[in-house]
């Protein structure tokens, strides 16, 4: 079962501020309708961008086991940024892959050496993500990987295995090279890629439920595609609101989710929601935290700091569990007669329950289990929300212009090319304390 819920309650107007009445969501229900159609024929056409909500039909997850079948490897090395490795790291952490599936997605020379220097790389497989085949990032630390692989005496060809677009120095290095290559989805933003090759091939590699995972957005899309409105579609239902406490001042949204594998979906989480849907002076900042680890370091701010947030909570209803010892020492005792899952459960409740006293909104999402159909119906859902949110918000949700401009002042930093993005850093004004 792939059921996903979305409950609330507790956003409502009568039990938060900011909250949204009834009323308000029952108009806003007309415009999901529209925003719904433009959905759906978007869909139906491949738009790009719209495209991303068909890769659950579009994805063969044999088609991605056959291409890697002849990589054996112990471990998997993700060489990639942003898109091209967050989902992967969800994947693979909810497929119980997370102490095998490693990633190199920045250029910390330090952290990339120590990284480099603790894995086995004679049974390690690299897996190159870029869209471009141009991320400056990638390729550098691609090239730091294969230098290590070739001083440990490794062959890096019959290790690799690459995926992106059809053109670019990493398709040229998969043709000259004869590596695994698969192709990055045609349509499809790279934070909306983890339901295809993106986000596969490593768990692909591991032996993980690929064919599961793709099964749980397959149902989420049948989901979307059945209802129109947010009072049927979970994915719908959280968007809205997430839009109409936006429109009311809560311009944080708290990812808070009860299940350590569950930690990297609030990172993918927030690289999705960030740079969607912040633009033109909108969108809710991400805040990324762990229950039940951070009600003893972040709840305090939720509850009694500003009523700007907004706070999801998300929990799995069924876990593997672990019995806490009985003990007759006293002020312990009480714990004797329960397990870890249900101190996690009860955790998570008080932490609703807390927010609510405080009337600080909050949402519970709630879906079967952290497994292969359970992580792929997450993933499909919350991206449903996002194009919703984004569409109601009328913004540009699938470009990233802050993203790119990034990008060019970089490259032409290190000579990549004349950017004017460049020239800016030159432009920086200082104003320096200390350092004598």
């Amino acid at each position: 079962m792939t059921d996903l819920t979305v409950d609330f309650g507790n956003a409502l107007d009568v039990e938060a501020t900011p909250g949204v009445s009834e009323g308000i969501l029952e108009r806003l229900d007309e415009r999901v309708a529209d925003v719904h159609d433009t959905i759906s024929t978007g869909m139906a056409e491949g738009e790009f961008g719209y495209a991303s909500l068909n890769l659950p039909e579009r994805t063969d997850p044999a088609a991605i086991e056959d291409a890697v079948a002849d990589i054996d490897a112990d471990h998997v090395l993700t060489v990639g940024i942003g898109g091209s490795a967050l989902g992967a790291v969800t994947v693979s952490a909810a497929l119980g892959l997370a102490d095998r599936h490693h990633t190199l997605d920045n250029v910390d020379p330090e952290a990339t050496r120590r990284l480099l220097d603790s894995l086995p790389l004679d049974r390690t497989a690299v897996n190159v993500v870029s869209r471009s085949g141009t991320t400056a990032e990638t390729l550098a630390n691609f090239l730091v990987v294969r230098e290590a692989l070739d001083e440990a005496g490794v062959d890096w060809t019959e290790r690799t295995v690459v995926t992106t677009g059809e053109g670019g120095p990493l398709r040229a290095a998969a043709e000259e090279h004869g590596l695994p290559a698969l192709d990055v989805p045609e349509g499809v933003p790279g934070r909306f890629s983890a339901l295809s090759a993106v986000g596969l091939v490593p768990a692909a590699i591991l032996g993980g439920d690929v064919e599961g995972v793709v099964a749980g957005g397959v149902a989420g899309r049948e989901a979307l595609l059945d209802g129109g409105s947010l009072f049927d579609y979970p994915g719908y239902a959280y968007g809205a609101v997430a839009y109409a406490l936006e429109q009311r001042g809560a311009t944080v949204n708290a990812m808070l989710p009860y299940a350590e594998s569950l930690e990297p979906f609030a990172e993918w989480f927030a690289q999705l929601w960030a740079e969607s849907l912040g633009k033109d002076g909108l969108g809710q900042t991400p805040a990324r935290a762990l229950g039940a680890t951070d009600q003893h370091s972040q709840l305090q701010l939720y509850r009694g700091g500003r009523h700007d947030k907004l706070v999801t909570l998300v929990r799995p209803r069924e876990r593997a569990d672990v019995e806490i010892p009985a003990t007759a020492v006293e002020g312990m005792r009480y714990l004797g007669d329960a397990t870890l899952g249900e101190l996690l459960d009860a955790e998570f409740e008080a932490t609703e329950a807390s927010l609510a006293a405080a009337d600080q909104p909050n949402v519970r999402v709630e879906f079967p289990r952290v497994d292969g159909p359970g992580i792929g119906r997450l993933l499909f859902d919350v991206e449903a929300a996002c194009v919703l949110a984004g569409e109601l918000m009328g913004v540009e949700t699938f470009t990233q212009p802050a993203v790119e401009w990034g990008k060019r002042a970089a490259r032409g930093l290190l000579g990549g090319g004349e950017f004017a993005e460049a020239d800016a850093v030159a432009e920086k004004t200082t104003r320096v304390v200390g350092g004598k």
